[in-house]
């Protein structure tokens, strides 16, 4: 999910599928207390009875450590009731999170009371490594909290990839579960609730826009689109349900059959649910959309990066070190990016060579793009095809898994396309994780409105990286580790997270995968991909690019399907420097694995190493480098 300074919307607790990436703060519903209180009777007594000989034992201290962090976390848990919902628990089923400045405040003030409270109740230098492991990543999470709070309202409310008008019904439908009636009734108090959270959000979006900060116009008219797909039908107008409601009568329907209501509870129930939405739920979207009408017509067009907006500059760059989780100026990651477009291209040439294309690359990239042998069809079998086609890719790398992890994920993973009402040509394809007990399966989802969007020679590496060795694989590992906190067992930053997954597309082939010369060209067209990221995103916001001129260096440098492009390039914009952490992530895995085989020789163990990188949950790149380190020199590097 791309962490935002709105960090009180919708899109910043529900979006994990987008990007996977989040700062570490957790959203709040209420106010934080003067000083944190220790919640759950075992970490009190753990806290209570330790005297000095347990502070003089790293073991001892570090499990009383983790007995508070545990207490911390699940104080963090209860703050929100959407996170709860997310990880599969139904305390506070019938609420929703509040958002906005003050709450986000909130969470700040709370995260900082609780450093002070780690200060004064532990001796760093008392715990075990992986004890401080743990303490520099909370001290971490707090600290990034602190400086994102200065950039409040800079964000964008939404963009390319989403926002809260899609990310509520998003969370309804696919997270509500309901198995009672009382599930169901918690269901319509978040209809209510969920009203008053968009008139939250609708007051947030005014705020940015007063300060000078207004999405593109593209950004406003597709959240339009969005907004108004969910309330368009039933019970607000026409014959067919709108999303919402369609999935409310579908589980009180399962409610019926079961036997756990009868037909008069039923009827009962829905028409509260459609008071729900026509007193509070309806009003707030029709309040939004009114508001995104009125602000269309003097959105900008031609578009502009962030450096555009007040102090600009300044944020793009505290974006830039929110995402990588390093100290790199915009120039650096531009220059980066210049010289791995070169290095791709080299690789390029080479299959083009190998498959006899007689034209230069840039003839071949349009060879690519445009030859209809590379696309399924525009249609539902073409759409069947995709899916089914993905699986078998996906069951044919779960055979070599084993060879190359000592862990391995217990979660399931399903394949399936994006809901129409959020589904957007071109879109990204993304993965949404199930719960840490493994009740809900991690979710690979494909937009499939416009199938010219996707070539077949991609497909392959997306799924790899979106789900195993990739996306799903990471998560999932990190939901089931045990021995550690369990907020880093939650913990995200893309930089990592999206990092792992770019590193598994290269890996995908050392495990014997792209058979296809054309397929392995799809892999370089994804690594060249997040290559042009760092040239185009530093270009838009950093060095006054159009968006036209990134479109064409894309065209310029890569075989990426022209719809794909472009909805690329609205992404860039709207969530600026973001897309940057994918490669600055991998070539800082890679440059990891290449220090830990030159060190260990013959004793390296690929296995070893991937188990090291996702053992200890996501991490800042400095920490995953000293865990690296440490790991090594264990093995007698």
């Amino acid at each position: 999910m791309p962490s935002n300074s709105h960090s009180r919307t919708l899109a910043a607790l529900v979006a994990l599928a987008l990007l996977t990436a989040c700062d570490g703060s957790r959203e709040a519903a209420e106010p934080a207390a003067s000083a944190p209180q220790a919640g759950g009777d075992a970490a009190e007594v753990a806290m209570s009875t330790a005297d000095e000989s347990t502070a003089t034992d790293p073991v001892a201290e570090t499990e009383r450590l983790n007995a508070w962090f545990d207490a911390r976390y699940e104080e963090q848990l209860q703050r929100s009731p959407l996170q709860l919902t997310f990880l599969g628990r139904k305390e506070r089923y019938d609420e929703v999170d509040h958002f906005g400045e003050a709450a986000t405040r909130e969470d700040v003030e709370w995260m900082n009371a609780t450093v002070a409270d780690l200060e004064g109740q532990f001796d760093y230098d008392a715990l075990t490594p992986a004890g401080q492991e743990s303490w520099d990543l909370w001290v971490f999470q707090a600290e990034r909290a602190e400086e994102n709070l200065a950039w409040y309202g800079h964000d964008y409310l939404f963009g390319e990839l989403g926002g809260p008008e899609d990310q509520l019904p998003t969370f309804l439908i696919n997270f509500h579960k309901v198995d009672t009636e009382a599930d169901l009734r918690a269901y319509i108090a978040r209809l209510r609730e969920g009203g008053r959270a968009m008139n939250e959000v609708l007051e947030a979006g005014k705020a940015a826009a007063a300060m000078g900060v207004k999405p593109p116009r593209f950004a406003f008219e597709v959240a339009l689109k969005r907004a108004t797909n969910v309330v368009t039908g039933g019970p607000f107008s026409g014959e067919e349900d709108s999303p919402v409601f369609a999935d409310f009568k579908r589980k009180l329907g399962g409610l019926l059959e079961s036997g756990a209501i009868d037909e008069a509870t039923r009827d009962a129930l829905q028409l509260e649910a459609e008071e729900a939405m026509a007193e509070s739920f309806g009003p707030a979207y029709t309040a939004y959309i009114a508001w995104l009408e009125a602000e269309i017509p003097a959105a900008d067009v031609p578009v502009t990066g962030v450096s555009a907006l007040p102090d600009g500059t300044a944020f793009y760059n505290n974006r830039l070190a929110n995402y990588t989780t390093l100290s790199m100026t915009a120039d650096e990651v531009h220059e980066l990016g210049l010289s791995e477009v070169a290095r791709i291209r080299g690789e390029m040439e080479a299959i083009r060579e190998q498959v006899g294309f007689e034209g230069d690359l840039v003839a071949f990239f349009e060879f690519i793009r445009t030859d209809p042998r590379f696309y399924y069809p525009n249609t539902d079998e073409g759409r069947e095809g995709y899916l089914a086609d993905t699986r078998t890719y996906l069951a044919e790398i779960e055979t070599k898994l084993p060879e190359w992890f000592g862990r391995l994920p217990k979660a399931g993973l399903e394949v399936k396309r994006v809901e129409a009402f959020r589904e957007v040509d071109g879109g990204a394809q993304h993965y949404m994780p199930g719960t840490p007990d493994g009740a809900r399966k991690g979710v690979y989802y494909v937009h499939m409105s416009d199938m010219s969007a996707y070539s077949k020679t991609d497909m392959e590496t997306v799924a790899y990286h979106e789900a195993s060795p990739g996306h799903h694989m990471q998560i999932s590992i990190a939901q089931e580790l045990e021995g550690i906190p369990k907020f880093r067992t939650q913990a995200r930053f893309s930089v990592y997270s999206e990092g792992w997954a770019l590193y598994t597309e290269k890996l995908s082939k050392e495990m014997g995968q792209f058979k296809d010369p054309y397929m392995d060209f799809g892999r370089l067209t994804a690594e060249m991909w997040r290559a042009i990221r760092l040239v185009v995103d530093t270009g838009l916001h950093a060095k006054g690019w159009s968006q036209e001129q990134a479109v064409q260096f894309f065209f310029d440098n890569s075989a990426i399907p022209e719809g794909a492009v472009r909805s690329e390039v609205r992404r860039y914009l709207t969530i600026p420097g973001q897309a940057v952490s994918y490669k600055i992530g991998m070539l800082k895995i890679e440059e990891l694995r290449r220090g830990a085989e030159a060190a260990l020789g013959e004793n390296f163990d690929i296995r070893g190493f991937h188990d090291t990188v996702l053992g200890g949950g996501a991490l800042p790149m400095p920490m995953l480098e000293r865990r690296v380190q440490r790991w090594v020199a264990e093995q007698g590097g």
